[in-house]
Protein backbone atom coordinates (compact mmCIF):
# COMPACT_ATOMS: atom_id res chain seq x y z
CA UNK A 1 0.00 0.00 0.00
CA UNK A 2 1.26 3.50 -0.84
CA UNK A 3 2.16 6.02 1.81
CA UNK A 4 -0.87 8.13 2.70
CA UNK A 5 -0.51 11.94 2.66
CA UNK A 6 -3.20 12.60 5.29
CA UNK A 7 -6.49 11.39 6.66
CA UNK A 8 -9.29 13.77 7.64
CA UNK A 9 -9.68 17.44 6.75
CA UNK A 10 -7.18 19.62 4.92
CA UNK A 11 -7.75 23.32 4.46
CA UNK A 12 -7.42 24.74 0.96
CA UNK A 13 -5.91 27.85 2.49
CA UNK A 14 -6.56 31.34 1.19
CA UNK A 15 -3.62 33.59 0.38
CA UNK A 16 -4.18 36.73 2.48
CA UNK A 17 -3.59 40.01 0.69
CA UNK A 18 -2.89 43.55 1.77
CA UNK A 19 -5.17 46.36 0.60
CA UNK A 20 -2.78 47.11 -2.27
CA UNK A 21 -3.04 43.51 -3.51
CA UNK A 22 0.39 42.39 -2.29
CA UNK A 23 0.67 39.10 -0.44
CA UNK A 24 0.38 39.49 3.33
CA UNK A 25 3.07 37.02 4.40
CA UNK A 26 2.81 37.95 8.08
CA UNK A 27 -0.90 37.13 8.12
CA UNK A 28 -0.23 33.93 6.15
CA UNK A 29 2.12 32.76 8.89
CA UNK A 30 -0.42 33.45 11.62
CA UNK A 31 -3.20 31.77 9.62
CA UNK A 32 -1.12 28.61 9.32
CA UNK A 33 -0.56 28.60 13.07
CA UNK A 34 -4.27 29.15 13.74
CA UNK A 35 -5.17 26.29 11.42
CA UNK A 36 -2.82 23.85 13.11
CA UNK A 37 -3.94 24.88 16.59
CA UNK A 38 -7.54 24.55 15.38
CA UNK A 39 -7.01 20.86 14.73
CA UNK A 40 -6.70 20.73 10.95
CA UNK A 41 -5.11 17.55 9.60
CA UNK A 42 -3.23 19.05 6.62
CA UNK A 43 -2.84 22.27 4.65
CA UNK A 44 -3.05 22.93 0.92
CA UNK A 45 -1.13 26.02 -0.16
CA UNK A 46 -1.44 27.80 -3.53
CA UNK A 47 -4.47 25.92 -4.75
CA UNK A 48 -7.57 27.42 -6.35
CA UNK A 49 -8.61 28.92 -3.01
CA UNK A 50 -5.08 30.27 -2.60
CA UNK A 51 -5.37 32.26 -5.86
CA UNK A 52 -2.52 30.36 -7.47
CA UNK A 53 -3.52 31.66 -10.90
CA UNK A 54 -2.68 35.27 -10.03
CA UNK A 55 0.54 34.64 -8.10
CA UNK A 56 3.72 35.08 -10.10
CA UNK A 57 6.38 32.37 -9.85
CA UNK A 58 8.41 34.10 -7.16
CA UNK A 59 5.30 34.78 -5.05
CA UNK A 60 4.13 31.20 -5.50
CA UNK A 61 7.37 29.75 -4.11
CA UNK A 62 7.57 32.39 -1.37
CA UNK A 63 4.05 31.60 -0.17
CA UNK A 64 4.89 27.89 0.06
CA UNK A 65 8.15 28.69 1.85
CA UNK A 66 6.44 31.02 4.33
CA UNK A 67 3.67 28.52 5.07
CA UNK A 68 6.18 25.68 5.51
CA UNK A 69 8.23 27.72 7.96
CA UNK A 70 5.14 28.62 10.00
CA UNK A 71 3.91 25.04 9.92
CA UNK A 72 7.27 23.67 11.10
CA UNK A 73 6.36 20.12 10.15
CA UNK A 74 3.30 19.91 12.39
CA UNK A 75 0.90 18.77 9.65
CA UNK A 76 1.44 17.69 6.03
CA UNK A 77 1.88 20.70 3.75
CA UNK A 78 0.61 20.17 0.20
CA UNK A 79 1.57 22.63 -2.53
CA UNK A 80 -0.52 23.37 -5.60
CA UNK A 81 1.87 22.80 -8.52
CA UNK A 82 -0.46 21.83 -11.36
CA UNK A 83 -0.20 23.50 -14.74
CA UNK A 84 -1.22 23.14 -18.37
CA UNK A 85 2.51 23.12 -19.18
CA UNK A 86 3.95 19.74 -18.19
CA UNK A 87 7.61 20.76 -18.07
CA UNK A 88 6.81 23.97 -16.16
CA UNK A 89 4.99 21.89 -13.56
CA UNK A 90 8.05 19.71 -12.99
CA UNK A 91 10.17 22.80 -12.29
CA UNK A 92 7.57 24.20 -9.92
CA UNK A 93 7.45 20.88 -8.05
CA UNK A 94 11.23 20.97 -7.63
CA UNK A 95 11.12 24.48 -6.18
CA UNK A 96 8.09 23.68 -4.02
CA UNK A 97 9.93 20.71 -2.53
CA UNK A 98 12.93 22.91 -1.74
CA UNK A 99 10.52 25.40 -0.12
CA UNK A 100 9.19 22.72 2.22
CA UNK A 101 6.25 21.00 0.51
CA UNK A 102 5.47 17.45 1.64
CA UNK A 103 3.25 16.61 -1.35
CA UNK A 104 1.86 18.17 -4.52
CA UNK A 105 -1.72 18.90 -5.60
CA UNK A 106 -1.91 18.81 -9.38
CA UNK A 107 -4.93 20.06 -11.28
CA UNK A 108 -5.62 18.68 -14.73
CA UNK A 109 -4.30 20.73 -17.68
CA UNK A 110 -6.75 23.56 -18.42
CA UNK A 111 -7.54 25.76 -21.44
CA UNK A 112 -5.37 23.82 -23.90
CA UNK A 113 -6.67 20.67 -22.11
CA UNK A 114 -5.83 17.17 -23.37
CA UNK A 115 -7.26 13.70 -23.98
CA UNK A 116 -7.43 10.86 -21.44
CA UNK A 117 -4.28 9.40 -23.00
CA UNK A 118 -2.71 12.84 -22.70
CA UNK A 119 -3.61 12.99 -19.00
CA UNK A 120 -1.84 9.68 -18.42
CA UNK A 121 1.27 10.90 -20.27
CA UNK A 122 1.21 14.30 -18.52
CA UNK A 123 0.93 12.96 -14.99
CA UNK A 124 3.33 10.06 -15.48
CA UNK A 125 5.94 12.41 -16.96
CA UNK A 126 5.77 14.56 -13.83
CA UNK A 127 5.55 11.64 -11.40
CA UNK A 128 8.70 10.13 -12.93
CA UNK A 129 10.62 13.32 -12.08
CA UNK A 130 9.51 14.28 -8.57
CA UNK A 131 10.35 12.95 -5.12
CA UNK A 132 7.11 13.70 -3.29
CA UNK A 133 3.64 12.12 -3.55
CA UNK A 134 1.10 13.57 -5.97
CA UNK A 135 -2.58 14.21 -5.29
CA UNK A 136 -4.46 14.59 -8.56
CA UNK A 137 -7.16 17.27 -8.76
CA UNK A 138 -10.26 16.67 -10.85
CA UNK A 139 -12.40 19.80 -11.21
CA UNK A 140 -13.92 19.78 -14.72
CA UNK A 141 -16.17 22.77 -14.02
CA UNK A 142 -13.02 24.90 -13.98
CA UNK A 143 -10.68 23.08 -16.33
CA UNK A 144 -12.97 21.71 -19.03
CA UNK A 145 -11.45 18.23 -18.73
CA UNK A 146 -12.38 15.36 -16.39
CA UNK A 147 -10.32 12.39 -15.27
CA UNK A 148 -12.35 9.27 -16.05
CA UNK A 149 -12.37 6.31 -13.64
CA UNK A 150 -10.54 4.16 -16.19
CA UNK A 151 -7.83 6.82 -16.42
CA UNK A 152 -7.49 6.86 -12.66
CA UNK A 153 -6.91 3.10 -12.81
CA UNK A 154 -3.91 3.62 -15.10
CA UNK A 155 -2.54 6.57 -13.13
CA UNK A 156 -2.82 4.71 -9.82
CA UNK A 157 -0.20 2.25 -11.06
CA UNK A 158 2.50 4.91 -10.56
CA UNK A 159 4.03 4.77 -7.05
CA UNK A 160 4.16 8.58 -6.77
CA UNK A 161 0.48 9.09 -7.65
CA UNK A 162 -1.25 8.35 -4.38
CA UNK A 163 -4.58 10.19 -4.24
CA UNK A 164 -7.10 12.47 -5.90
CA UNK A 165 -9.07 15.51 -4.87
CA UNK A 166 -12.39 14.70 -6.49
CA UNK A 167 -14.54 17.72 -7.30
CA UNK A 168 -16.49 16.51 -10.30
CA UNK A 169 -19.74 16.33 -8.31
CA UNK A 170 -20.52 12.87 -9.75
CA UNK A 171 -20.85 10.32 -6.95
CA UNK A 172 -21.39 7.48 -9.42
CA UNK A 173 -18.01 8.25 -11.00
CA UNK A 174 -16.43 8.35 -7.53
CA UNK A 175 -17.88 4.92 -6.76
CA UNK A 176 -16.53 3.54 -10.03
CA UNK A 177 -13.10 5.02 -9.34
CA UNK A 178 -13.09 3.37 -5.93
CA UNK A 179 -14.14 0.08 -7.53
CA UNK A 180 -11.40 0.19 -10.17
CA UNK A 181 -8.57 1.52 -7.99
CA UNK A 182 -9.26 0.07 -4.56
CA UNK A 183 -6.58 0.99 -2.06
CA UNK A 184 -4.13 2.12 -4.75
CA UNK A 185 -5.69 5.59 -4.89
CA UNK A 186 -6.95 7.54 -1.89
CA UNK A 187 -9.95 9.78 -2.54
CA UNK A 188 -10.59 13.16 -0.91
CA UNK A 189 -13.74 15.14 -1.49
CA UNK A 190 -13.00 18.41 -3.21
CA UNK A 191 -16.43 19.78 -2.31
CA UNK A 192 -17.40 20.53 1.29
CA UNK A 193 -21.01 19.58 0.63
CA UNK A 194 -19.97 16.08 -0.47
CA UNK A 195 -17.51 15.27 2.31
CA UNK A 196 -19.70 12.70 4.06
CA UNK A 197 -21.14 11.20 0.85
CA UNK A 198 -17.64 10.62 -0.55
CA UNK A 199 -16.40 9.14 2.73
CA UNK A 200 -19.37 6.76 2.55
CA UNK A 201 -17.87 5.50 -0.73
CA UNK A 202 -14.48 4.88 0.82
CA UNK A 203 -13.03 8.39 0.71
CA UNK A 204 -10.70 9.32 3.56
CA UNK A 205 -11.41 13.02 3.99
CA UNK A 206 -11.93 16.39 2.39
CA UNK A 207 -9.91 19.30 1.07
CA UNK A 208 -12.07 22.06 2.43
CA UNK A 209 -12.87 25.73 1.89
CA UNK A 210 -15.13 26.04 4.95
CA UNK A 211 -12.25 25.02 7.21
CA UNK A 212 -10.51 28.33 6.47
CA UNK A 213 -12.54 29.59 9.40
CA UNK A 214 -13.96 26.35 10.86
CA UNK A 215 -11.01 23.94 10.95
CA UNK A 216 -12.31 22.29 14.12
CA UNK A 217 -15.70 21.57 12.54
CA UNK A 218 -14.31 19.94 9.40
CA UNK A 219 -11.74 17.97 11.39
CA UNK A 220 -14.47 16.65 13.69
CA UNK A 221 -16.82 15.82 10.82
CA UNK A 222 -14.18 13.65 9.19
CA UNK A 223 -12.88 12.16 12.43
CA UNK A 224 -16.40 11.23 13.52
CA UNK A 225 -17.27 9.59 10.23
CA UNK A 226 -14.00 7.67 9.92
CA UNK A 227 -14.23 6.45 13.54
CA UNK A 228 -17.75 5.10 12.97
CA UNK A 229 -19.83 7.94 14.40
CA UNK A 230 -21.56 8.44 11.08
CA UNK A 231 -24.71 10.07 12.47
CA UNK A 232 -22.73 12.87 14.11
CA UNK A 233 -20.82 13.46 10.87
CA UNK A 234 -24.01 13.46 8.81
CA UNK A 235 -25.67 15.88 11.24
CA UNK A 236 -22.71 18.27 10.87
CA UNK A 237 -22.80 17.94 7.08
CA UNK A 238 -26.46 18.93 7.08
CA UNK A 239 -26.05 21.73 9.65
CA UNK A 240 -23.43 23.53 7.57
CA UNK A 241 -24.82 22.81 4.10
CA UNK A 242 -26.40 26.25 3.72
CA UNK A 243 -23.14 27.97 4.62
CA UNK A 244 -21.16 25.63 2.37
CA UNK A 245 -23.43 26.55 -0.52
CA UNK A 246 -23.10 30.27 0.25
CA UNK A 247 -19.31 29.94 0.01
CA UNK A 248 -19.81 28.94 -3.62
CA UNK A 249 -22.46 31.54 -4.48
CA UNK A 250 -19.70 33.37 -6.34
CA UNK A 251 -16.35 32.30 -7.72
CA UNK A 252 -14.13 30.74 -5.04
CA UNK A 253 -12.36 32.27 -3.08
CA UNK A 254 -14.40 35.48 -3.26
CA UNK A 255 -17.05 34.38 -0.71
CA UNK A 256 -14.68 32.68 1.74
CA UNK A 257 -12.45 35.75 1.87
CA UNK A 258 -15.55 37.90 2.41
CA UNK A 259 -16.69 35.59 5.22
CA UNK A 260 -13.29 35.71 6.88
CA UNK A 261 -13.25 39.49 6.75
CA UNK A 262 -16.75 39.58 8.28
CA UNK A 263 -15.41 37.36 11.06
CA UNK A 264 -12.39 39.62 11.56
CA UNK A 265 -9.90 37.05 10.26
CA UNK A 266 -7.96 39.36 7.96
CA UNK A 267 -8.20 37.68 4.57
CA UNK A 268 -7.99 40.86 2.54
CA UNK A 269 -9.12 41.33 -1.06
CA UNK A 270 -8.88 38.98 -4.02
CA UNK A 271 -6.76 39.92 -7.00
CA UNK A 272 -8.39 40.82 -10.28
CA UNK A 273 -10.08 39.40 -12.26
CA UNK A 274 -11.85 38.19 -9.09
CA UNK A 275 -14.22 40.92 -7.97
CA UNK A 276 -16.19 41.61 -4.76
CA UNK A 277 -19.55 39.90 -4.26
CA UNK A 278 -22.82 41.56 -5.16
CA UNK A 279 -24.69 42.94 -2.17
CA UNK A 280 -27.52 40.37 -2.34
CA UNK A 281 -25.09 37.46 -2.25
CA UNK A 282 -23.10 39.10 0.53
CA UNK A 283 -26.23 39.53 2.65
CA UNK A 284 -27.10 35.87 2.12
CA UNK A 285 -23.59 34.90 3.20
CA UNK A 286 -24.03 36.93 6.39
CA UNK A 287 -27.38 35.23 6.98
CA UNK A 288 -25.82 31.77 6.70
CA UNK A 289 -23.00 32.77 9.05
CA UNK A 290 -25.63 33.95 11.53
CA UNK A 291 -27.64 30.73 11.16
CA UNK A 292 -24.53 28.79 12.16
CA UNK A 293 -24.02 31.01 15.21
CA UNK A 294 -20.84 32.61 13.89
CA UNK A 295 -22.03 36.23 13.99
Amino acid sequence: MKKRVFTGAATALITPMNKDGSVNLERLSSLVDEQVKGGIDALVICGTTGEKSTLNYEEHVRVIETAAKANAGRVPLIAGTGSNDTVYSVGLCEDAEKAGADAFLMVTPYYNKTSQRGLIAHYNYIADRVNKPIILYNVPSRTGVAIKPETYKELAKHPNIVATKEANGDLSAVAKTRYLCGDELDIYSGNDDQAVPIMSLGGIGVISVLSNFLPDVMHKMCADYLSGNTKSAADMQIKYTGLMNALFSDVNPIPVKAAMDILGLGAGPCRLPLYPMEEKALENLKLKLKECGLI
